[in-house]
């Protein structure tokens, strides 16, 4: 079965490895981990925004490192970018104290990327580049475009982290939903170095 998967990047990060050891991960063997002996993975399609290091000056060259490694490892995979904006906002305190009730705050938002991930998936299905898709996402807002795929008919999969509780609202319309755990972004990481390359996993 021809398969082509779409990765969420910033929802991926913080639902399943924020703050763990496993972000030197290599998608393509942890979906040939997780998905049968059936799927022929075509195309691997990452989803992302370029951070501004406003808050750590290391994190835009960390990611950058990342980058160049996946793209390095994983000869069908693709980088699709979209962008980060920040700019101010007023927005009411938590716990305010008269005459305070709101505060002028930095909001950064990610701009982008659910767009072209849900464009790319549907553009994809009708030029009948795969049989089946799998997304890994908990976003709601992919509803649309699953059930655009399906009709289409192509099968779409769903790939969440066990600690994840999934949208309802956006599973419910997947043929499947598969869950993997630690121990399978464990024993799917990246070589460090990347062989025939000097790109080595960063130490924070």
């Amino acid at each position: 079965m021809r398969t082509n998967i779409y990765i969420d990047g910033f929802n991926f990060y913080y639902s399943s490895v924020k703050g763990s050891s496993f972000k030197w991960l290599d998608f393509n063997t942890l979906c040939k981990n997780i998905l049968t002996d059936s799927h022929q993975i075509e195309q691997i399609n990452y989803f992302t925004a370029r951070v501004s290091g406003r808050f750590a000056s290391s994190q835009p060259q960390r990611q950058d490192t990342f980058i160049r490694a996946i793209q390095a490892h994983i000869p069908n995979l693709t980088i699709h970018f979209g962008t980060f904006l920040s700019h101010e906002v007023s927005a009411p305190l938590a716990n305010p104290v008269p005459p305070r009730f709101k505060e002028r705050i930095i909001k950064t938002e990610e701009k982008g990327s659910d767009v072209n991930l849900a464009v790319h998936m549907l553009n994809d299905a009708w030029k009948n580049s795969y049989d089946c898709a799998v997304l890994i996402s908990n976003d709601s807002d992919f509803v649309e475009a699953v059930k655009l795929v399906k009709l289409l008919g192509k099968k779409v999969i769903i790939l969440l982290h066990r600690k994840t509780k999934q949208s309802q609202m956006l599973c419910s319309h997947a043929d499947a939903v598969l869950r993997y755990s630690d121990s399978q972004l464990a024993i799917s990481q990246l070589p460090n170095p990347i062989p025939g390359t000097t790109i080595r996993k960063p130490a924070n």
